[in-house]
Formats: structure tokens, C-alpha cells, sequence
């Protein structure tokens, strides 16, 4: 590990050598010209930027292209010619052309805002009125929210229900086109790291212009327009310009039966370049302020890489499973010091103390018919602290160089309590029973830094782009399993009693970073070559120490429950490709090669015995993305994505892990990274005319010596049922998932119907191990394969006249089915019928009543997880103050005290059925106070500046 670590040390300083290197030089020739230079912007008739369009410059000595950028401009250096006719070409827009002349002695034109028409016959589709105007870009879907019709006070999440493809569940996750929305930002920026329910739940509505879903590509895509991997879909908001100089709050107080109590706040101001937001949160009404399991923000290395209450803070649905006390606070802020520098990060704490209570019953496929049953209660409690802070440089010395700086801090501190009471009975037979008492607490500090450089060398798209992150972390852990065990070994009257304490210390390192490299050279007016380079690392040493003692405290004579194993190991990989990108009018296309060679190794101490690993692997891969634009509303793509996972530690340790004796887990050091191959494909079609959309997605995977499990069920007379765990590869695994939603409104939207389904299928290997004709000492192995099916259709409809009424009934209908080739015991299929219906509506202008309705009816699941609730929740609120600011709700969560979760789970072999608690019934009265003071003023153009959205080199339609 020294030698790599040195190895590792020298590449990155031969990286920032470069980086240097190239600065200067990037300074030097952006400042050395004496030639003539022609700077414009292109603007619509809203006085919006138009990006992407096509700008061609023709003198009598010149004849060069540009795009306009993230800010419509654009710029021509070198101009050697007087007298300069421009052509301006956007879909969309009328053909531009005007004729520009040098002054006698002049160096530079600023040529004023050129404001594009929109194309005539297109003026025809957008006279209908009460539409909401969605523009289709190449990776952006952007929804106007300017006619949505929200009650004052409305928050961002209320927006996103009423949008088309849009959804948002119970517990706060956002869902776009079927894809699940992992990062939300404000005028392309990060906000809270990316948080998406600090940014749904907290922001109001009102000051947002515009809701952009984009399938983000990283950094290098969103500077250069070349898209390489798979997408990360993101949320992003652009505030209105009128909203961009002034400050906001929203404030809520509460307490009510159970001992229930929330008080929640947000504070934001938005001033002459900076934005500032404070959100804090204290309550037991499962409302989450932060989700701490995102990635903190910076700079992405990676190529590819319902909610009740209505108001402030959730409100109180009581989604999360268990019973959770939070209190967390955060900040998030923003400074544009000039045209060039940005800074821009936050810092947020949470604590949450979390008792959740579940019932279990898991089926596990044996050979011949045989099957293992696992019925377990248990009672789990967790205290979480977390720490996250992020910070973003941005600088921009001049049109040619870019900058980004984003170091990163996080730590968690974990402590556990996990009681849990189970039976294992096979083949219908009670084989024991165990408790297990288990105490965890961990540390995990994390802390890093990514970054990229950008040099644009010509106008024509000749680029170089280089970034690197280097991340380390590490996670101190104290682990106390007490296991109680009653063995029946042929009668209830005859068993054995089981006591023992096992006490494991483990210690995680962690080092991971790479660089990424490319050149783009143009090859004519549409097409370019990509050549690039990437190099990723991830290095472990892990130090684990275990002891084993009995009832009476005294070490068990037994090796394996008592050692001390280190394990350090490093996976590489490399990947080369040579890209061909070709785009013109509709059609936009990639084609191209890549071969990416990995290595992995290492070694492990086990009981004083050296453990080499030394195991390499190589893949070529094709480079392939095809785009093609039917119109300005129907949008058709193709894109394939190829990657290697390395495995994980638990899978690749040397030894077995005997720290839960009923459960062990061995280990396997010949393990091969496994190839992941993705094939996904999207139409999208939008008719402006009658607000109609229409989605549909089919993505497929396969995989390459997947790294599956087997498991050997055994019984042993004096522990029980052994269910043992090993790993190995495996061909065969592959799944397939579609999507559609379609969306129809009528009568200017007052109604609208809404379709949406799923289909999923996927083909899971692994290997099963038991008794033959249920001799133990007979052993045989058989590949299994389980075959899963999930179907799902949903129906919702929205009566919406105006802002004051709303009633939104819907039903949605789920089919899980799996099949097992080793057999067919067990066997067994699941469907859920789900009926909502929201209602609200203005009593008097400062009356308002709300009522939210849920019935849910699960088939097929086991009659001990089993459960049909209905969940009925209201509110009445009293609006006063001057503009209706201050409020007084009353609210009834869960008035038939039937709040609970039941999910079905499958794996390689095994089907597991569970059920959670959720907040139950509570009664609670809250007074919430909010306020917003804007003025005139434009704080952010909306552009996002390179690595960001808005318009962003997407191309721009407008209706």
C-alpha cells in the first residue's frame, strides 16, 4: 500500500503540474491577440437567452460558425475582414441576417442584443391558453409555471404534482418519466449539497419561473455538449426574474396530542449577485428537513456518470417508517462577485433518534422442493448525528478558461440497538428459535476535493478538459451480537439452549479519486472527434478483530469466532476511447469505441498468513448515443452505457465472517469485477395545441460475470439452521423495465386525465446448496434462477377549476410475481390495489378545508406481515393577517388509526415479506406565518454559467 500510495501521489501532482502548466498558457493567448473581435447576444422576443443557435460570420476575408452560449452570446476572434454579414440559424426561429461594418481603427465590435423572431408558422400552436408550456431540449424537459394553479403559500412540491410525467410519493421522493430525481439545484447550482427535500419542502412556489428536469451528464457534458454515460437525473429551478432581489420566509409552530410537536422555518434572501437560505426543523412528526445520504456537492468527476400537510416542513403524512424525533439546521449561500468568480456551498446538521418496530417472514428456495421459513419481530432504535459541508469556486478569467474548485466534508456518528425474536422452521418442521440482541456504533469522517480546468482553443469547438477528485474516508466501528438459541432436536421437549456474546472491532480506510481527460478536435461545421482518457482508483484496508464468549464470560474455544484478519486491497481501471460526434438540424449522433482494462490487488493477514490478490480484466466496450428531433415537440434517443463494478469488501475477504454463527459469510478472493451493459431508449411527444404528453421509456441491462451468491442451508443440532453465504461469478443476469405516462387535460385544464404503467422483468442467478433427499451429509448444488415480474397501472384524474378547488381521485394497481427453476414451493404472486383521493377546497376566502384519503388492499402476502389500511387525514385552517400571511390550522392525522407499511422484497432466492410501523394517529394545532418582499432586479440570468442549466448549450425551443 506505501508504493501505491506514492504511485498515487506523484499522478496527481503530475496533474496539477499540468494544470498549471496549461493556465498560463490558456492567459498567455487569450490575451496576446491584436486582431479584430466581434462579441454579440441573441435574444427571443420575451428578451430570454437563445442558446445553441447557429451563428455564421461571412466577410470578404473570413468565413468561420459559432454557437451562441449558456447567456445567448457569442464571439468571433481573429476577424480580418470590414464589412461582415451574419447569418443566425435556431429551430424555432426565423432565418436572422444583417450586415455589420468595421469603424476606421476599431478592434472590437459589440454588436447590440439581436432579437430572433419566432418562426410564423409556427405562431399558430401557441394561442391556446391555460396550457402549461413544456420546451423539449436535447436532455431537458422544462415546464413554465406560470398558469399552475396554486393556492398561496403553495411550496415547490405542490408545483411538481401538477406536472405532467411528474410525481411526488408519500415520503417526499420525486419521480420524472419514470426515473427517479436524485439532486435538486437553484439556477444550476446545488442547493444543500443537492437536497431534494430541503429544496421541495422549503421553497416557495411563487418565486420560481421556471422547473427544469434534466438528465445531467456531469461536468464536461454541461460544458461541451458531448454526453458520454449514464445521466444522473436532476431537479432545477429557476427563479423569476422579479423574484431575484428580495427575501422570503416561512415559519410554523405546533403541538398536539401523543406528545406530537413541530416548529419549523425558513429564511431566504436573494440580493445583487448572492442568495442566502437558513432552514431549521424540531420536531416528532416524521418531517425531514435534510436527506444525508446524498452526495455532497462539487464538481462530478463522473463520464457517466403524498406528502399531506401542504405547508412548510411536510407537514406531518407521518410517511417514514417508525417514529423519528429530528432537529436539524442548515445553510446554504451564494456570492456572484463579479462576471468571473462565483463561490458558492453550504453547511447543514441533522440528528435524528429513530424506534422502528417490523414483522418478517422469509422464504429461502431449497433443492427438491424444499424450502426455509424465517418468521422474525423486531425492535430497532438508531440515533444519527450528521455534519455535511460543501464549498464550489468557480472562476471564469476570460471566454476561454474555466475553473472549478469543490472540496467537501462530511461525518456521521451511528449507534444502534436492534432486538430481534425469530423462528427458523424447514420443511415445515421447527427447527430453533433465537433472540439477538445487537449494539453498533460507528464514526465515518469524510472529507475530499474535485475539480476541473476547461480550455476552449478555438471558436470552431477545439477543447481540452481535465478533472480529478480525490476522496478519503474512514469508518470506526464497535459491533455487540448477543444470540439466545433454543434448539429443537426432536422434540420441544428436548432442545438445547445457545448463549453466546460475539464483540467485533473494525476499522475502514478508504482512498478513491481518478482524472479524466480529453481533447476535442472539430472536423467540419457538425461533426467532431473526441479522444480521452480516464483513470479511477479505489483503495480499502480494513482491520477487523472479533472475540466469542459464553454465558459465563468466558471465550469460546473456537478459532474462527476468535482472530484478528487485515485486508487491504485497490481496484483500478483505465479506459481509453475515440469518439465520432455528428450533429445537424434533427439529427445529433455518437459512435465510437472504448477499452477499459482493470485490476485488482491486494492482500490479507489472516492468523499470521500473507493472502496475495492479484486478478485483472479487460473490456471493449462500443460508444454509441443517437438523438433524433421529429419536430419541435417529439424527441426520440438511443444510448448505451458500459461499466465495471469491482466487489465489494464483505465479498471479497478471505476468510468467513462468524460473527452471526446462524448466518456466516465467506469471502471469495477470485473474484472478478463484473461488467454492467445498459441499453436505454425514450420517446417523448408533446402536443402544444392541446397540452397533451406522452412519455415512454424502455431500459435493459445485462450483466458479465455478476457477482451472485450461494447459499448452503444446513442444520446443526447445536445451533440450528445455518444459512451460509458465499460468492462467485456468474453469466445469465440481465433485466428490462418500460415506462409510459400519458396526460391529457380539457376545458382550459380544468380537468385532466393522467395514465401511467411500469413493467419490469428480471432474470436473477444464484446458487443454492442443501441436504440431497434431506441427508445432511449429502451436499448438492444446484444454479437457480428466479424470475421476477412486476406490472403496475395507474388511472389519476384532477378537477383543478381554479386555485381555491381542487379534487384529485386516483388508482393504481400492482402485480409481483416470481418463479424459482430449483422450486416451486414457494412460489407465490402479490397485488395491491391503491385508491387517493385529495381534496381541497375555499370555504370562504379565509377558510380552507382539506381531506386526503389512501386504501390500500395487498393479496398474496403472508398472513403475519398482512395488512389492508385506510388512512384518512384533514385539516381546517383559518387564514388573517394582512394578504392572508398568518394561519391557524387544525389538523387529524390517521383518524382510523390504521397508519402502516407492508413491501414485498425479492432476491436471488429468497422472497421476503415485511411490515413497518409509521405515526399513527395524533390530532395537532399549528400557526405558520410566512412573508415574501421582492423588488425589480435580475440577481441571476438563469443560465447556471458553465456546469450548470438553464439554457446551457441545450438547444432552445420555444412555443
Amino acid at each position: 500500500m506505501t508504493i501505491f500510495y506514492q504511485s498515487a501521489a506523484q499522478f496527481f501532482v503530475k496533474t496539477s503540474l499540468l494544470v498549471v502548466f496549461l493556465l498560463p498558457l490558456g492567459a498567455h493567448s487569450a490575451f496576446s491577440q491584436s486582431d479584430r473581435r466581434v462579441r454579440g447576444t441573441l435574444r427571443n422576443p420575451a428578451g430570454d437567452a437563445v442558446a445553441g443557435a447557429s451563428v455564421r460570420l461571412v466577410s470578404e476575408r473570413d468565413s468561420v460558425q459559432t454557437s451562441s452560449g449558456a447567456e445567448g452570446g457569442f464571439t468571433f476572434n481573429k476577424i480580418r475582414g470590414q464589412r461582415l454579414v451574419l447569418t443566425v440559424t435556431s429551430l424555432g426561429y426565423d432565418t436572422l441576417r444583417q450586415t455589420f461594418v468595421f469603424d476606421a481603427g476599431e478592434n472590437e465590435l459589440q454588436i447590440p442584443p439581436l432579437v430572433l423572431r419566432e418562426a410564423s408558422h409556427l405562431l399558430g400552436e401557441v394561442s391556446v391558453t391555460g396550457t402549461i408550456p413544456i420546451t423539449v431540449k436535447e436532455d431537458t424537459l422544462e415546464y413554465s409555471t406560470r398558469n399552475l394553479r396554486l393556492r398561496e403559500g403553495a411550496l415547490v412540491e405542490d408545483a411538481l404534482k401538477k406536472l405532467d410525467g411528474v410525481e411526488v410519493d408519500k415520503d417526499g421522493n420525486v419521480t420524472a418519466q419514470g426515473e427517479t430525481v436524485t439532486r435538486a439545484r437553484i439556477n444550476g447550482k446545488d442547493f444543500f449539497g443537492g437536497d431534494i427535500q430541503a429544496a421541495i419542502k422549503n421553497l416557495p412556489a411563487e418565486i420560481i419561473e421556471k422547473i427544469q428536469i434534466v438528465d445531467d451528464y456531469g461536468d464536461m457534458a454541461n460544458i461541451t455538449g458531448n454526453r458520454t454515460g449514464d445521466p444522473e437525473r436532476v431537479l432545477n429551478l429557476q427563479i423569476a426574474p422579479d423574484k431575484n432581489n428580495g427575501d422570503f420566509g416561512n415559519f410554523r409552530a405546533g403541538g398536539g396530542t401523543e406528545d406530537r410537536y413541530q416548529a419549523t422555518g425558513s429564511y431566504g434572501k436573494f440580493k445583487e449577485g448572492m442568495q442566502l437560505s437558513v432552514l431549521g426543523n424540531l420536531n416528532n412528526v416524521n418531517a425531514s428537513l435534510f436527506d444525508f445520504n446524498i452526495r455532497s456537492g462539487g464538481a462530478r468527476r463522473s463520464r457517466g456518470g403524498g406528502s399531506f400537510g401542504r405547508g412548510f416542513g411536510g407537514g406531518g403524512w407521518g410517511g417514514a417508517d417508525g417514529l423519528t424525533n429530528t432537529q436539524s439546521i442548515g445553510i446554504n449561500y451564494r456570492q456572484d462577485f463579479n462576471d468571473k468568480l462565483t463561490m458558492y456551498g453550504e453547511y447543514s446538521f441533522g440528528h435524528t433518534d429513530n424506534a422502528t418496530l417490523s414483522a418478517r417472514f422469509e422464504e429461502t428456495t431449497l433443492i427438491n422442493e424444499g424450502v426455509v421459513y424465517m418468521a422474525s419481530n423486531t425492535d430497532n432504535g438508531r440515533q444519527t448525528n450528521d455534519h455535511r459541508f460543501s464549498w464550489n469556486i468557480e472562476y471564469k478569467p476570460d471566454d476561454k478558461n474555466y475553473i472549478k474548485l469543490s472540496p467537501n466534508l462530511s461525518y456521521r456518528h451511528d449507534r444502534t440497538n436492534n432486538f430481534r425474536m425469530g423462528s427458523n422452521i424447514r420443511n415445515d418442521l421447527l427447527v430453533n428459535d433465537e433472540q439477538t440482541n445487537q449494539y453498533n456504533r460507528s464514526s465515518a469522517p469524510n472529507y475530499g476535493i474535485s475539480g476541473l480546468y476547461n480550455r476552449r482553443l478555438s471558436d470552431n469547438g477545439r477543447n481540452i478538459f481535465l478533472n480529478f477528485s480525490l476522496n478519503t474516508a474512514r469508518t470506526a466501528q464497535d459491533q455487540e451480537r448477543i444470540l439466545n438459541s433454543l434448539v429443537y432436536t426432536t422434540s420441544i421437549a428436548d432442545l438445547d439452549s445457545i448463549y453466546q456474546q460475539h464483540l467485533v472491532d473494525l476499522e475502514n480506510k478508504n482512498l478513491n479519486g481518478g482524472t479524466t481527460l480529453s481533447y476535442i478536435e472539430p472536423l467540419g461545421q457538425y461533426s467532431n472527434l473526441e479522444v480521452s482518457y480516464d483513470f479511477n482508483f479505489a483503495s480499502y484496508d480494513n482491520n477487523r478483530h472479533a472475540n466469542a464468549y459464553d454465558i459465563d464470560g468466558v471465550i469460546i474455544d473456537n478459532p474462527e469466532y476468535n482472530n484478528s484478519r487485515t485486508y487491504d486491497y485497490t481496484f483500478y481501471t483505465h479506459r481509453g476511447s475515440l469518439t465520432y460526434r455528428y450533429r445537424k438540424d434533427k439529427w445529433n449522433y455518437s459512435l465510437g469505441v472504448a477499452a477499459q482494462p482493470n485490476q485488482l490487488r491486494g492482500g490479507a493477514n489472516i492468523d499470521g498468513e500473507a493472502i496475495p490478490i492479484n486478478r485483472t480484466g479487460f473490456n471493449w466496450m462500443p460508444v454509441a448515443r443517437l438523438e433524433y428531433e421529429m419536430s419541435r415537440t417529439k424527441r426520440f434517443n438511443i444510448n448505451y452505457t458500459g461499466r465495471a463494478n469491482e466487489p465489494g469488501v464483505t465479498q471479497i475477504q478471505p476468510f468467513t465472517d462468524y460473527s452471526n454463527p446462524n448466518a456466516p459469510v465467506t469471502g471469495n478472493p477470485e473474484l472478478s469485477a463484473e461488467f454492467n451493459h445498459e441499453l436505454r431508449v425514450n420517446y417523448r411527444n408533446f402536443n402544444v395545441g392541446g397540452g397533451n404528453s406522452f412519455f415512454v421509456g424502455l431500459t435493459g441491462s445485462l450483466s458479465e460475470d455478476k457477482i451472485v451468491t450461494n447459499r448452503t442451508t444446513t442444520v446443526d443440532d447445536s445451533i440450528g439452521v445455518i444459512n451460509a453465504t458465499e460468492y462467485l461469478n456468474a453469466n445469465g443476469v440481465y433485466n428490462t423495465r418500460g415506462f409510459y405516462n400519458f396526460s391529457k387535460p380539457f376545458a382550459d385544464r380544468t380537468y385532466t386525465l393522467s395514465f401511467n404503467g411500469m413493467v419490469s422483468y428480471n432474470n436473477n442467478v444464484s446458487y443454492v446448496t442443501a441436504p440431497e433427499n434431506n441427508a445432511e451429509a449429502s451436499l448438492l448444488t444446484q444454479r437457480n434462477i428466479a424470475k421476477n415480474w412486476v406490472l403496475a397501472q395507474g388511472v389519476n384524474f384532477r378537477y383543478n377549476p381554479k386555485e381555491t378547488i381542487e379534487v384529485s381521485p386516483g388508482v393504481r394497481y400492482t402485480y409481483n410475481t416470481t418463479r424459482n427453476t430449483v422450486s416451486d414451493r414457494n412460489n407465490r404472486d402479490v397485488s395491491t390495489w391503491a385508491l387517493t383521493l385529495y381534496g381541497s377546497v375555499n370555504l370562504t376566502p379565509t377558510w380552507i378545508f382539506s381531506a386526503d384519503l389512501a386504501k390500500t388492499t395487498n393479496n398474496g402476502y403472508n398472513s403475519s406481515v398482512d395488512a389492508n389500511p385506510m388512512i384518512i387525514n384533514a385539516y381546517i385552517e383559518k387564514q388573517f393577517l394582512k394578504g392572508r400571511t398568518g394561519a391557524i390550522r387544525f389538523q387529524a392525522f390517521d383518524l382510523l388509526n390504521e397508519q402502516t407499511n407492508v413491501s414485498r422484497m425479492v432476491t436471488d432466492n429468497s422472497i421476503i415479506d415485511s411490515r413497518t410501523n409509521r405515526l399513527a394517529r395524533y390530532f395537532m394545532l399549528t400557526f405558520s406565518y410566512r412573508f415574501s418582499n421582492f423588488a425589480g432586479g435580475n440577481m441571476f440570468d438563469g443560465s447556471g454559467g458553465p456546469g450548470g442549466f438553464g439554457d446551457g448549450d441545450r438547444r432552445r425551443v420555444r412555443f
